[in-house]
């Protein structure tokens, strides 16, 4: 298993940061409307750059100037289960203090991606 973190950050527009730590990394996500936290909800997530995996534990401000300027702070983190993965599917479970339950993303095209509650 590993790690997992659902940043709120607000930058030019209030959004959320989905990220899975993976490969030594965090596989990251920015999705508009938030996490889905009902059966049968998707919600479009753009993929973005992947982040350091110190940033798991980050809370703070990104000053002016810098990318993602703004306010951020931890919505959610725990731990996922990878139960599948494919170039157009990742299958897995969250257990967070927030959110739990079976979740999936669908690769649409280029960075967009389906962020669905099972």
């Amino acid at each position: 298993m590993s790690r997992f973190v659902i940043h709120e950050h607000y930058a030019t527009h209030l959004h959320y940061d989905f990220r899975l730590e993976k490969d030594g990394v965090l596989k990251s996500w920015a999705v508009p409307k938030g996490v889905p936290d009902k059966k049968g909800v998707k919600r479009l997530a753009i993929q973005v750059e992947d982040h350091r995996l110190d940033y798991i534990d980050f809370e703070g401000t990104i000053p002016e100037g810098q990318y993602g300027a703004g306010t951020v702070k931890i919505f959610d983190s725990g731990i996922y289960e990878l139960e599948s993965e494919t170039d157009k599917r990742i299958l897995f479970k969250l257990k967070g203090k927030r959110l739990k339950g079976d979740y999936s993303l669908v690769h649409l095209k280029d960075k967009q991606w389906l962020l669905i509650k099972m």
